[in-house]
């Protein structure tokens, strides 16, 4: 599931957690070679600043039944425990999806879904999309960023796409390289754990979103009670 994008770092060098997640359900895939690319930028120029990227890669095509089944029954298998534990100690997230029918595949959507809203507060992401047409070419930012900023993820200014056409454009490597370095910036600032650290409590955080730290609501109240199939007294 991981794999580094570079050495081992030194004593005196700063590490950070990388995940791409990649929806893409071919192989090769178009949608996972747009991430490494990101993801290889993004290693580059941290090293540039003396630090150190470890990589960990979520192929959603290998856990889409456990996707399917914490969808339909609430349970979370330990392959997708493992995801979701990565994703809550990534400093930073590259998240790339295939384009179906005009929007991101079901599969990429699904994973964020069965989520908990709290858990990506604060984390800095790259979104990138491909599809077989750039009539597409708006998808990251009509329909990904919003769904990430319902997480209160914190997306870079620059999204990527890759349509066939892209892949030999310049164009398309100038703006990985944006994008990579908005998102290394952001990593190395430290805002999310600074966030977490200092200003958690300052957040809504709902019921069933706060990793099982919820201990101020009342379960013994009459709209509680016919809730959770209760009846009111």
């Amino acid at each position: 599931m991981s794999t580094p994008a570079s050495q081992a770092p030194e004593q005196d060098q700063d590490t950070y957690g990388l995940v791409v997640v990649s929806a893409g359900t071919s192989d090769p895939s178009s949608t996972r070679l747009l991430a490494d690319r990101a993801a290889q930028r993004v290693a580059a120029l941290a090293a540039s600043h003396g630090g150190t990227v470890t990589v960990s890669v979520i192929d959603l095509r290998e856990i889409a039944a456990d996707i399917t089944t914490a969808l339909t029954s609430q349970l979370t298998t330990p392959a997708l425990q493992q995801a979701v534990a990565a994703l809550g100690a990534a400093d930073a997230i590259i998240a790339a999806a295939p384009v179906y029918q005009a929007g991101p595949s079901g599969l990429f959507t699904s994973f964020f879904h069965v989520l908990d809203s709290d858990l990506l507060i604060g984390k800095p992401v790259v979104l990138a999309a491909t599809a077989g047409t750039s009539r597409h070419a708006l998808v990251a930012d009509d329909q990904m960023r919003p769904m990430f900023a319902y997480l209160r993820a914190m997306t870079v200014p620059t999204s990527l796409f890759a349509a066939p056409e892209d892949w030999s454009d310049p164009a398309l490597a100038a703006r990985i390289d944006r994008a990579a370095r908005e998102l290394v910036l952001l990593m190395e600032s430290g805002f999310a754990r600074r966030l977490k650290d200092e200003a958690w409590q300052s957040y809504q955080h709902e019921y069933g979103s706060a990793g099982g730290t919820e201990t101020a609501i009342d379960l013994n109240t009459d709209l509680m009670r016919l809730a959770t199939g209760g009846s009111a007294e």
